[in-house]
């Protein structure tokens, strides 16, 4: 149903699933193992993975910090975008990597739920891409502190809104790990 011709394909992408993003973040554990299992799907399926990994002033490009989680690996062949905005489309070559591939629809993993993830779920959205929220596969951390709602409640309002998101000729949809459906 996208809205961009002759790209039938759909990319599981894992968006900043690093040390330094999800030490904190809310259900960790089952998260990172939800993508982990995301993974084993998409690569036994034969659909392109691609990793997004921030750099910023607190996430210094080569630290600890900013290295992927030591639980998931990316193999050789995928895709892996930098980025230094919430958005994994904004200044970077994440279109050109999707366009290569054909791809038209992105299932979404990582972090942060309220940031990066919602960022990147609206750039691929008004960009034409039909886009899969993977509800059990997404995490924060807590906020609150400064106002913001305890995680859990961001994460469930991420998958309340994002399931009811419509535009022309496009889908948003919200699943489960369990449920992830990749061919269309």
């Amino acid at each position: 149903m996208t809205t961009l011709d002759h790209r039938p394909r759909t990319a599981l992408m894992v968006i900043d699933v690093q040390n330094g993003v999800v030490a904190a973040a809310h259900d960790r554990d089952d998260v990172v193992n939800n993508i982990d299992a995301l993974l084993g799907r998409a690569r036994a399926e034969g659909v392109p993975v691609v990793w997004v990994q921030h750099s910023d002033a607190e996430l210094e490009e080569g630290s600890d910090s900013w290295q992927i989680v030591p639980e998931l690996s990316r193999r050789e062949g995928e895709a892996l975008v930098h980025k230094q905005h919430g958005d994994a489309f904004e200044a970077t070559n994440l279109e050109d990597v999707l366009a290569a591939a054909g791809v038209g629809r992105l299932v979404v993993s990582g972090a942060q739920s309220d940031a990066c993830i919602r960022s990147t779920l609206h750039g691929a959205f008004v960009r034409g891409y039909d886009v899969t929220l993977m509800g059990d596969a997404h995490t924060t951390e807590d906020l609150s502190a400064w106002g913001a709602p305890p995680p859990d409640k961001v994460i469930a309002h991420m998958n309340l809104y994002w399931q009811h998101q419509t535009a022309p000729g496009r889908t948003a949809a919200v699943t489960s790990t369990s449920d992830a459906v990749f061919a269309v």
